[in-house]
């Protein structure tokens, strides 16, 4: 009798205790930013991104009138992935290779129509194009903004931009990695830094 009630005991225990996600050191930086309020957004594609910015600089500017926080009481990241991906990188990729990552990512110039030589999501000449309007990357990154831009995906893009052009695969990668724009870091995948993001208190938004 006793032996059967430390063993149902046992069972209870192990049934009420509480799931912990793992934890990994390259996902660790989620944590190292700064906020008591936390959020990350998916994003898929450029319509999806634009969203996110919009909304990004939306939650930054109530947070600061109507709560009075700073930038710095909110940990707040966009994931680039898929179709979004290439608006982490800098300009310089964008004019290099502006066919081949406007082709994979179906993206046009929203005035000239054709592939766009510039991040037109960090560039203030767009706003009465874009639904962001005039809100770009970089006034988000003065204000804490943080852009995971998955690897997975960027590998895809060294693959079709090597095929264009006749050049490597992997050192193309390592030009893409090295050519991001500012307070972006390249991810496994955009996919997992989603999932990690929540693990760690972000709350998720997907545009």
């Amino acid at each position: 009798m006793a032996f059967g009630g430390v063993a149902m005991a046992q069972q209870k225990s192990t049934a009420a205790a509480r799931w912990e996600p793992a934890r990994h050191e390259k996902d660790d930086w989620f944590d190292q930013l700064p906020g008591k309020h936390r959020l990350v957004f998916d994003t898929t594609a450029f319509d999806g991104l634009a969203n996110a910015i919009l909304f990004a600089n939306n939650f930054i500017r109530v947070n600061r009138a109507d709560y009075g926080l700073q930038s710095n009481d909110l940990a707040v990241v966009i994931v680039v992935r898929h179709r979004s991906t290439p608006f982490g990188y800098n300009d310089a990729m964008w004019a290099k290779y502006a066919m081949p990552i406007a082709t994979r990512s179906k993206v046009e110039d929203p005035k000239s129509k054709l592939a766009p030589k510039i991040n037109i999501f960090n560039s203030g000449e767009y706003a009465d194009s874009l639904p962001n309007r005039d809100t770009t990357l970089d006034s988000l990154f003065k204000q804490g903004l943080q852009l995971a831009v998955c690897g997975t995906s960027t590998r895809g893009y060294a693959g079709a931009i090597a095929q264009a052009v006749g050049g490597d695969a992997n050192a193309i990668f390592s030009e893409l990695t090295s050519n991001l724009v500012s307070n972006a870091r390249m991810v496994p995948a955009g996919i997992v830094a989603v999932n990690r993001a929540q693990e760690r208190g972000y709350s998720l938004v997907s545009v």
